[in-house]
């Protein structure tokens, strides 16, 4: 079953919509700030390692399943797992499901 779970992950189906793949676009998802598609990508990749961890649990908190993937991977989502999981409210056991992740060590991300 967890083989059938990533491979739906990673393939996936298509954006829910063609102008996520517009840099200049606001994101549905960041409706509380002006961050565009652009923007966020950056602040998935650059910046502080908190500032990632914010935003990336805020992608995996408010986008539709099927969008997170234009912006991260499961390998990334699995590497900031303990500083992430603390951004996520009521998504957190989802994604622990979807991608078979530990509940972080309280010690770990200071939550």
């Amino acid at each position: 079953m967890r083989g059938l779970l990533r491979s739906r992950i990673v393939t996936g189906l298509p954006p829910t919509s063609e102008g996520l793949r517009n840099d200049a676009t606001k994101p549905y998802f960041l409706w509380w700030t002006e961050v565009t598609v652009g923007e966020l990508k950056r602040k998935l990749t650059e910046g502080a390692y908190a500032e990632r961890a914010y935003w990336l649990g805020a992608l995996l908190r408010e986008a539709n399943t099927r969008d997170v993937w234009l912006f991260t991977s499961v390998a990334e989502i699995k590497a900031m797992w303990p500083h992430v999981y603390r951004h996520l409210g009521k998504s957190r056991d989802m994604w622990q499901f979807l991608l078979d992740l530990p509940a972080p060590d309280s010690s770990q991300h200071g939550a």
